[in-house]
């Protein structure tokens, strides 16, 4: 199956240290899925959770990776990213197929 997202060398580094640093469970994955609509479009989520049935199962870079099969078409293309700034600092969903906003 395709997989239908990817992980920035930083969001991997990232992800890799919080799986060794908060000493995830081997039997768990990283859950990547998508929050309702409202005024605001969807938004997106990241945890680490159990395989379901309803899951999807991927291996990106070496994490293993679960999609819920109902969230897969929201985030074909999707890049997920990790940011650092003098204020902030955490994951982001890039779809690098669309052009950046100008206050990005």
């Amino acid at each position: 199956m395709l997989t239908p997202i990817s992980i920035s060398e930083k969001a991997e580094a990232e992800i890799k240290n919080i799986i060794q640093y908060k000493n995830i469970p081997l039997d768990y994955f990283l859950r990547v899925g998508v929050k309702g609509g409202g005024c605001g479009g969807m938004s997106y989520a990241l945890g680490f959770d159990k395989p379901k049935e309803e899951d999807q199962k991927f291996e990106i870079n070496g994490i293993p990776v679960l999609i819920e099969k109902r969230h897969y078409m929201f985030l074909m293309g999707m890049q997920i990213d990790f940011f650092e700034g003098d204020e902030a600092r955490g994951f982001t969903f890039v779809n690098p197929d669309l052009p950046k906003r100008h206050d990005q």
